[in-house]
């Protein structure tokens, strides 16, 4: 696997997994995301997406959301400690342009390292 890639073990699958960033995350906050996090026991980092379709009608807007999420934190997850990471798009996500996307979730990764390293 290259140093850049996204396979399934960068990935949150169980319900359970997301269950335990839901009960006592790390928060972030903007008006395009809420993103939670919590300790994951592992080496890495890991992914998971909760985009609404109630904040998204159309598919091709909720894809498009979630493509700039996973480009993002395939590149940023060499920064992040190993903590699971869930993203939840807001109501006017889609509004925004892809740029303005990504620094919104660049400040994020950013932030989440900062209030990592406090919890240590």
């Amino acid at each position: 696997m290259s140093k850049f890639g996204f396979n399934r073990s960068l990935r949150i699958i169980s319900p359970a997994d997301y269950q335990r960033v839901f009960s006592k995350p790390i928060k972030s906050g903007s008006s395009a995301f809420t993103v939670l996090a919590a300790r994951n026991g592992l080496q890495q980092p890991r992914l998971g997406l909760a985009i609404a379709k109630k904040h998204m009608r159309r598919a091709v807007d909720r894809n498009r959301i979630k493509r700039q999420i996973r480009e993002s934190f395939r590149v940023y997850k060499d920064t992040l400690p190993a903590v699971d990471v869930v993203v939840l798009a807001k109501h006017l996500t889609n509004k925004k342009t892809n740029t303005e996307l990504a620094n919104v979730l660049k400040d994020h990764w950013q932030n989440l390292v900062k209030q990592c390293a406090k919890l240590s």
